[in-house]
């Protein structure tokens, strides 16, 4: 997350005519607004990687994956998000101009000053996407992925790193080895 804007509270919808006239992104939960910071070149070329893998996967599909330039509107937390990726296959996303609100799929590029507050509280709203089905976490420092699928009235945790078999997105149908995001990182 980044730093919270020194202004009195704002509504959604001064918050979208707010957000349209900005030259930087700036997320918004319950009426704060927050500055997303640069991100480093590994952090773009994962995110960059897992969605071209996921875009060409999901050619010919009704589904479409999405960039950080696309907001998530999670209505049951009052917030606008940027993610790194996400997959909607929802027919009322295929509308939107400026943002979805029925992602399947959620990616998060974690770094060392957002990883606990993706973990915890964004999870936590992303929780309340009726529509989400799994989120997956990309830690770069540790060549590892950690991906949070929803299982009847729980969610369940899946790790892997290069010494494991790749995971499966069940949510697009995808095996998903750590080599893909991380093919284009230095050692």
């Amino acid at each position: 997350m980044g730093v919270a804007q020194p202004s009195a509270p704002l509504d959604r919808d001064a918050y979208l005519r707010w957000e349209a006239e900005q030259q930087e992104k700036h997320e918004y939960v319950a009426g704060e607004i927050f500055a997303m910071v640069g991100a480093r070149r590994e952090h773009v070329l994962a995110a960059g990687a897992l969605h071209a893998l996921l875009r060409t996967h999901l050619q010919g599909t009704r589904c479409q994956a999405f960039v950080s330039d696309m907001k998530l509107h999670v209505a049951a937390a009052d917030a606008y998000f940027y993610p790194d990726v996400m997959v909607t296959c929802d027919e009322r996303d295929r509308r939107a101009e400026y943002a979805i609100g029925h992602p399947r799929l959620v990616v998060e590029v974690l770094s060392e000053g957002t990883a606990a507050y993706e973990r915890g509280a964004k999870f936590a709203a992303y929780r309340k996407l009726e529509s989400l089905e799994e989120y997956l976490l990309v830690d770069i420092d540790a060549r590892r992925f950690e991906l949070y699928r929803r299982e009847a009235d729980h969610w369940s945790l899946y790790e892997t790193d290069a010494s494991l078999p790749p995971l499966r997105l069940a949510s697009v149908d995808l095996q998903l080895g750590v080599e893909v995001a991380f093919e284009d990182l230095e050692d």
